[in-house]
């Protein structure tokens, strides 16, 4: 058996803390893990490692691959499938899939477990269970996992059991988001249940149902491998229910009940953490108010009810509960003010490590910089700042100008503009460092880079 992990979703519902360049499921929201982790230990769980992949776009390699390799050492980076563009679930599959069959050669009647990767799941134990159970028998059937409904939600999709075949049901319907009074009537008639995204099937059903119901995309499957590729971007932009669910009459659900959420809203976040012991959290003549902090400042709450409160280093949303889908509309809001608050947040995250923005002034910028071990930031050159590196904790190579230099811990090095240098970590532990900037223009636009481990020198440099 095999698993797929998605993982290019933006997660704009939970802005501001998931953000375009570290979206919702690299985030810590209700363990020491990321989303991301926690679905990776799930199957590792059941699995071994060389058996499960990622999938994800380009702007998101380096999160996956640091964040799992975080987590277990012997990840290897070419599990990590890169889409050539990011278009939707059902392309996506597609090049797992024919990557699946073509480099790694697995058996073609071999199941594969298909999951997003910023789900909540409360009972693991009985999730392992019913999905071990799906992919035991799921045959030449497509097969999906549905969740029993626990109340009339509005924010999911629902699908309608048909026939009973063994432990599972014939789909008869997928159903869009309802309103409250039929998601009421759904639960009442218990032949309803959540749609969770989840998907089991063999990549020979898979190419099938693609032949019968998507030929576009299967017309470009079945091309060598480097044509595929350099048309992916040819095919629809569309997720896997409308292109196979909702037409074949081939899809069966397992119906499980495991405590799951797919958190797409800081609503459900809220009754994910349900109670809230964070004592710099304070709540006077308030009722029904969720506050989360990401830089644990001290957040008080004054004569307030269904209120949530969600504070970064560098944004403050305040929504009225029940209002979660209407966050997307605050997103497109300030992305027409160009707002840098939806990219990144105070901390970047970055292919070689981190930083986070201290202090921000026209004239100066104070910096904190993680560097990973084994890792090293590009050589590099800025026209209008200069920098101060201060290592505060392991110990740095830097090359500055001419010179390549050990930096121990509170030891420092000034680098004047238009100098070449670089900063690597040659050990075992995290450096940390503090970078003082000085200049007339501190954006991030302003670096040369010359050498990159990540490719990112563009070709006017390389001549």
């Amino acid at each position: 058996m095999y698993s797929v992990i998605l993982c290019g979703g933006s997660g704009t519902r939970l802005w501001p803390l998931s953000r375009k360049n570290f979206p919702k499921q690299f985030l810590n929201l209700y363990s020491d893990n990321s989303l991301i982790q926690e679905t990776y230990l799930r199957m590792k769980s059941i699995m071994p490692i060389e058996n499960i992949f990622f999938i994800t776009n380009k702007a998101n390699i380096y999160n996956v691959f640091n964040q799992i390799k975080n987590i277990d050492k012997n990840f290897n980076k070419n599990q990590i499938l890169v889409e050539p563009e990011s278009l939707n679930t059902a392309p996506a599959l597609a090049l797992a899939v024919k990557h699946l069959l073509e480099k790694v050669k697995i058996n073609p009647n071999a199941p594969i477990a298909v999951l997003p990767s910023d789900h909540y799941i409360g009972n693991k134990k009985e999730f392992l269970s019913v999905l071990k159970n799906a992919l035991n028998k799921i045959g030449d059937h497509i097969g999906t996992i549905g969740i029993t409904p626990s109340k009339p939600e509005t924010g999911f999709g629902y699908i309608k059991k048909g026939e009973k075949i063994q432990d599972f049901y014939k789909v008869e319907q997928f159903i869009e988001k309802p309103n409250e009074e039929t998601a009421k009537q759904y639960l009442n008639s218990g032949q309803y249940v959540w749609n969770s995204g989840m998907y089991i099937f063999s990549a020979r059903t898979f190419v099938r149902e693609l032949k019968n119901h998507a030929k576009e995309i299967y017309s470009l499957l079945v091309q060598d491998y480097s044509i595929f590729l350099e048309n992916f971007n040819k095919m629809p932009d569309i997720s896997i229910d409308f292109a196979i669910s909702e037409k074949s009459d081939n899809i069966v659900v397992f119906e499980g009940d495991f405590d799951w959420s797919d958190i797409g809203s800081f609503d459900s976040l809220a009754e994910i953490k349900k109670e809230d012991l964070n004592e710099k959290h304070i709540k006077l003549n308030s009722s029904n108010v969720f506050i989360n902090s990401a830089s644990n400042k001290m957040v008080a709450a004054l004569g307030i009810q269904d209120i949530n409160i969600i504070e970064t280093n560098d944004s403050i949303l305040v929504q009225k509960q029940g209002k979660g889908e209407n966050v997307k509309e605050l997103v497109n809001l300030l992305k027409t003010r160009n707002a840098k608050e939806l990219n990144d947040s105070q901390i970047a995250y970055r292919p070689w490590g981190s930083y986070e923005i201290l202090i921000d002034t026209p004239t100066y910028k104070v910096k904190k910089i993680v560097v990973y071990p084994n890792a090293k930031l590009s050589l590099q050159s800025h026209y209008h700042r200069a920098e101060h590196w201060i290592v505060v904790k392991g110990m740095a190579k830097v090359t500055n100008g001419e010179k390549i230099i050990h930096l121990n811990e509170n030891e420092s090095t000034f680098i004047p503009a238009f100098t070449l240098h670089r900063l690597e970590n040659p050990g075992k532990i995290n450096i940390e460092l503090i970078e003082v900037q000085t200049g007339n223009y501190l954006e991030e636009d302003d670096i040369m880079r010359f050498n990159d481990d990540f490719g990112r020198v563009p070709e006017e440099t390389k001549k």
